[in-house]
């Protein structure tokens, strides 16, 4: 039997030798390891040199972002490399990125994958530089964010296969994006500019970068489940998305499952549709005084909700949940659970409540908004569109903004019921835990737009 098991571990590891020989055909250094004449710094003017076939860049005070960029581009493409940060920086990898004369003076935009050592671990984390921020931070992927080790050399592999980007620090993965604003473009090794003037001089290495861009399919590596996909596709459900059960609330082109919250069909005015995008027009600033709110026709009870929303400044609105439609018949809005939507810098409502619990993202009235994420700030983007995602799990509930989660609370409990005591909607009796409940878009007089409304039960 040990004769056996020898023959049979011998078998194993030559096929693996064999496999990882052949796949080594399909891989090119990144450049000629010689000089860095392949190259081209953009933007901010750092010293990038060669040393025994490292690539180092100095942080220098006073200088924008650095990029040290291919003159060749690359669309779909598996990138390897390793790297090695001083305490205290940020870096990153470029890719599928772009400098335009027309483009705010050249500024380089596109992908990154994030290098960094602060405490909120985001370092594989896709940033969108000087275009949308963070794509694919690693505030839901936990496994993730111990990937990266502080003080040694990363190894880092970047995917990018037709709209899917993932990457992966140390065999770990770390993101999992599907997106396809840009097909191609370079790569590029960042120096990030540097607030602290004692920084200066302090280096972020890198070596052993080697590219394919041959038979990726073969090369790939798989995807896992601690590593949440995220879609930032317009009106499209990933196969991905599919299989885990997510269907669109709404179909982006007709009022089918909606109705207004006070009447039998969907409003005559005050909402349009138009390319994917369902808009509540401006009117007069009040709650529900146009069009008025609009509801499902369907009700749930436990689910995970994703939208997609964009405001107009000091905008107001909201998603409400487990809304009955039976209480408040008056004026006003229906009620129910509220993920608030506010541009908290315009409008005079952020400052109105406690402790600031009409902010964005905050369950309205009753719990404030804030990161749960360590290291990280609240984010949203007044002007740019902003994802909202609600998870209900009987009594527990989640809010996350632009991935981050701002909320939680249970509907069940007494802490619970004491804020609704303190709150507007003391004079419900049961307010917020109805077995089930309709999904409320709120009309409260100021143009926001909708997009990719998609749910899935539980």
């Amino acid at each position: 039997m040990k004769k056996w098991n020898f023959i049979i571990s011998l078998l194993i590891c030559t096929f693996y030798a064999k496999s990882q020989v052949y796949h080594t055909d399909y891989w090119e250094p990144l450049f000629n390891g010689e000089d860095l004449s392949e190259f081209e710094v953009l933007n901010g003017q750092v010293e990038y040199i060669l040393d025994d076939g490292i690539i180092i860049g100095y942080s220098k005070y006073g200088q924008r972002n650095s990029f040290l960029a291919t003159k060749k581009t690359y669309g779909d493409f598996i990138l390897e490399f390793e790297v090695k940060i001083e305490n205290g920086l940020n870096s990153g990898v470029q890719f599928r990125s772009l400098s335009d004369p027309g483009y705010f003076d050249g500024a380089v935009h596109g992908y990154q994958s994030e290098i960094e050592t602060s405490p909120r671990k985001w370092a594989g984390g896709i940033y969108d530089e000087s275009r949308r921020g963070w794509l694919y931070p690693l505030s839901r992927n936990e496994k993730g964010q111990n990937a990266f080790i502080p003080g040694q050399w990363n190894h880092y592999r970047i995917e990018a296969i037709g709209n899917t980007i993932r990457t992966y620090i140390n065999s770990i993965q770390c993101a999992n994006l599907v997106d396809d604003l840009t097909s191609e473009g370079f790569i590029a090794l960042q120096v990030h500019s540097i607030q602290n003037p004692d920084l200066e001089g302090s280096k972020v290495k890198w070596r052993n970068l080697r590219i394919a861009t041959t038979d990726l399919e073969e090369l790939r590596n798989p995807a896992f489940d601690y590593a949440p996909e995220i879609s930032l596709l317009d009106s499209r459900l990933t196969e991905n998305e599919k299989r885990k059960g997510w269907r669109f609330l709404w179909d982006g082109k007709t009022t089918r499952g909606w109705r207004g919250a006070k009447l039998e069909q969907f409003p005559e005015k005050g909402w349009s549709i138009d390319r994917g995008i369902l808009t509540v027009e401006a009117s007069d600033g009040g709650e529900s005084s146009n069009g008025g709110d609009i509801v499902t026709e369907d009700r749930y009870s436990n689910f995970e909700l994703s939208l997609d929303f964009k405001m107009t400044p000091g905008a107001n609105s909201g998603i409400k949940y487990f809304v009955d439609t039976d209480l408040n018949q008056g004026q006003g809005s229906s009620i129910g659970l509220e993920f608030q939507i506010l541009d908290d810098q315009r409008h005079p409502d952020a400052h109105e409540g406690k402790n600031g619990n009409r902010t964005i993202g905050s369950l309205y009235d009753l719990i404030r908004a804030e990161s749960h994420s360590v290291g990280s700030k609240k984010r949203y983007s007044s002007l740019g569109w902003n994802n909202a995602r609600i998870i209900v799990r009987g009594g527990y509930v989640e809010h996350w903004l632009n991935q981050i989660k701002v909320v939680e609370f249970d509907r069940f409990t007494q802490v619970f019921g004491a804020l609704v005591e303190k709150s507007k909607y003391e004079r419900w009796d049961n307010f917020g835990r109805q077995p089930s409940g309709r999904i409320l878009l709120q009309d409260h007089g100021n143009q926001v737009q909708f997009k990719n409304i998609k749910i899935r039960e539980f």
